[in-house]
């Protein structure tokens, strides 16, 4: 293994723990399913969150979430690697929603540490809907004149 192979995975395992670290502090009394999200930041900050559920489970946050706001409330940036991990410890796929909401803040090429190995944002939410999208559907519509008899 190359130096730079062997630097690549201690930024996986360090993401791995932090993600546990997190995971440990789960709010999951309901589904007992605690997990725990880490993310290194474009600038070489890492952010992380824990799932936090609710008696209104529509109410629970997901890790994703938590680790998000961290990311806000601590500067912003752009997340540039991701591992979300189960109690066990083991990589954990985020679910639809909160890969839509890493998308919104992920750097170009983001790479997530998922159950079958490394992924790119594109490969795990391919043809996601993006500010861009938005930002063409608020242009004004066409204005259409009549025709004229």
């Amino acid at each position: 293994m190359s130096a730079a192979q062997r630097a690549v995975a201690q930024d996986w395992e360090r993401l791995r723990l932090l993600a546990i670290e997190a995971m440990e502090c789960a709010y999951a009394p309901y589904s007992r399913f605690k997990v725990g999200a880490a993310a290194l930041v474009d600038d070489g900050r890492l952010v992380s969150g824990c799932n936090v559920e609710n008696a209104g489970y529509g109410v629970t946050l997901c890790a994703e979430c938590g680790m998000v706001s961290e990311l806000v409330r601590t500067g912003g940036g752009r997340l540039t690697a991701f591992a979300c991990v189960d109690a066990r410890g083991e990589p954990c796929a985020p679910c639809g929603r909160c890969r839509q909401l890493l998308s919104e803040h992920a750097a170009p090429g983001m790479e997530l540490a998922m159950p079958g190995g490394i992924m790119t944002i594109d490969e795990v939410l391919p043809e996601r809907f993006t500010r861009e999208a938005l930002a063409a559907a608020q242009q004004p519509a066409p204005v259409h004149q009549e025709a004229r008899p």
